[in-house]
C-alpha cells in the first residue's frame, strides 16, 4: 500500500511541472528521481546465487580435473585401470605420441641387429664353401654375389626403401676406386675360400688391421700410437704360427687372402675420400653396381671357358639345375645382407661395441666352419689362430677407445 501511494504522488508531481520542447530539462535543470524500495527482512523463497563455474552444455565431454589426472598417471604406467595411451590426453586435448619399439626396447633392437648380422655372415660362409665343393669357380661365383646384390638394390629403390640418391660424374669418379678395390678384394677372398678351409682364410684375414695401420701411417701420414702397433704383434705371430701347420695350406689360398687384405685396406682409404654425405645404403648400392662391372672380365675370361666346356654340366649332374640356381641366389643374397647389416649395426652402436662384435663374429665363423666341414687342425694351428684373434681383439679395443675419445673431444 505504501509503495502504491508513493507512485501516485510522484505521478501528480510530474504532471504539475511545465515541460519545455527540450523535454524535462529546461529552466528547472535535470530532474533525477530515485525510487528506493526497501527489501523485506525475510523472503519465503531461497536465495539463488550464480555459480562461478557454469555448467557447459556445448556437447563436449565433461572434464573432471583430478579424476582425469589420476587416469593419465595410471594409464601411462599401465596400472590396473588399463586406460589406453590414446586416452591420456591433457586438458587441451593434446595426445603424446607413442614411443616406437626401438625407443622402448633399444637393447632388444640392437641385439636383433647383431643376431641377424651374425646369422647372415655364418650362412654366407657355410653355404659359399658348400657351393665350391661342387662348383669350384670362384670368379664367376663372386660375380653372381654382386649381381644378386645389385638386383636386390634395384628392387629396394623401386619400392622407395631407401629412396635412390642421385649421382653425378664427380661422385662417380670418386666411387670408382672404391668399387675397384671392393671387386678385387671380393674376388680374391672367394679364390681363397675355394682353395683352403674357411677357418684358415679368416685367420689370414685377421691381418687386415695390420695393413690398415700400415697404410694409415705410411700412405696417409697418420701417426699410429705405439700401443696400437704393439697390439698387432700377436696378430702377425699367430697367423704365421697357424699357417706353418695348416693342413689345407696352399699358396693360392694364402696369397689370395693377402691380396684381399691389401684391397680392402685401400678400399677403406678411398671410401673416406668418397663419403660426401650420401647415406650408406646408396653408397653400398652404387659400389656394388660399379664393382659388378669390374668382376665381369675375370669371370668371363678365366672361368668362362671352363664353365662352357664342362663346369655347368658337371654341377648339374651332381646336384641338379634347381639346386645350383637356388644355392647361387641364396649365397648372393646373404652376402649382400651381411654387408648391409654390418653397416646398419655400426650405425646403432659405438665403435667399441662394433669392434667386439666383429671379433666375436670371426671366432664364431672359424669354430662353426671347422665343425660343419669336419676340418682337422693341428694343435699349433689352433693355438696360432687363438693368438691371432686375441691380438685382433686387443687392437680393436684400443682403436675403438681412441675413436670414441676423438668423437667426444670433437663434440665438446
Amino acid at each position: 500500500m505504501a509503495l502504491t501511494a508513493a507512485s501516485a504522488s510522484c505521478s501528480r508531481l510530474l504532471s504539475s511541472l511545465p515541460l519545455s520542447p527540450r523535454g524535462i530539462s529546461g529552466n528547472y535543470g535535470l530532474l533525477r528521481i530515485r525510487t528506493v524500495v526497501s527489501q523485506r527482512p525475510f523472503s519465503p523463497l531461497p536465495e539463488i546465487r550464480a555459480s562461478p563455474d557454469p555448467i557447459d552444455f556445448s556437447g563436449r565431454c565433461l572434464r573432471f580435473g583430478g579424476w582425469n589426472e589420476m587416469l593419465r598417471r595410471r594409464g601411462s604406467k599401465g596400472g590396473e585401470l588399463g586406460v589406453p595411451a590414446a586416452a591420456a590426453a591433457d586438458a587441451d586435448g593434446v595426445v603424446e605420441p607413442a614411443k616406437s619399439l626401438s625407443e622402448r626396447f633399444p637393447a632388444l633392437v640392437t641385439g636383433s641387429f647383431f643376431m641377424t648380422w651374425y646369422f647372415s655372415n655364418i650362412v654366407f660362409n657355410i653355404l659359399n664353401k658348400k657351393v665350391y665343393n661342387y662348383f669350384p669357380y670362384p670368379r664367376f661365383v663372386a660375380f653372381i654375389h654382386l649381381l644378386v646384390g645389385v638386383i636386390y638394390c634395384l628392387v629396394c629403390w623401386s619400392l622407395g626403401l631407401p629412396k635412390r640418391a642421385p649421382i653425378d660424374k664427380e661422385f662417380l669418379l670418386l666411387l670408382t676406386p672404391v668399387a675397384f678395390c671392393h671387386a678385387l678384394g671380393h674376388v680374391m677372398t672367394n679364390v681363397s675360400f675355394a682353395s683352403v678351409a674357411v677357418s684358415f682364410t679368416h685367420t689370414i684375414k685377421a691381418l687386415e688391421p695390420f695393413f690398415n695401420a700400415a697404410a694409415s701411417q705410411f700412405v696417409l701420414g697418420h701417426q699410429i700410437p705405439f700401443p696400437l702397433w704393439l697390439s698387432l704383434a700377436p696378430v702377425v705371430f699367430g697367423v704365421s704360427m697357424a699357417s706353418l701347420t695348416e693342413l689345407s695350406f696352399n699358396w693360392t689360398g694364402f696369397i689370395s687372402a693377402m691380396v684381399a687384405n691389401f684391397a680392402f685396406t685401400y678400399r677403406s682409404l678411398y671410401l673416406k675420400k668418397a663419403m660426401t654425405g650420401m647415406d650408406s645404403a646408396n653408397v653400398c648400392a652404387y659400389t656394388a653396381m660399379i664393382a659388378l662391372v669390374f668382376c665381369f672380365p675375370p669371370a668371363l675370361l678365366i672361368d668362362g671357358p671352363q664353365l662352357m666346356q664342362h663346369g655347368f654340366r658337371d654341377a648339374i649332374a651332381k646336384v641338379g639345375l634347381a639346386k645350383l640356381v637356388s644355392d647361387l641366389f641364396w649365397v648372393g643374397l646373404f652376402f649382400h645382407l651381411d654387408n648391409q647389416l654390418a653397416v646398419s649395426t655400426l650405425e646403432r652402436v659405438s665403435p667399441l661395441t662394433h669392434a667386439v662384435g666383429s671379433v666375436l663374429k670371426r671366432v664364431v665363423v672359424i669354430v662353426l666352419s671347422t665343425i660343419v666341414f669336419g676340418n682337422k687342425i693341428t694343435t699349433q694351428t689352433a693355438i696360432g689362430t687363438a693368438i691371432a684373434i686375441t691380438g685382433v681383439a686387443i687392437y680393436s679395443l684400443i682403436r675403438a677407445n681412441m675413436e670414441e675419445e676423438n668423437q667426444n673431444a670433437a663434440a665438446t
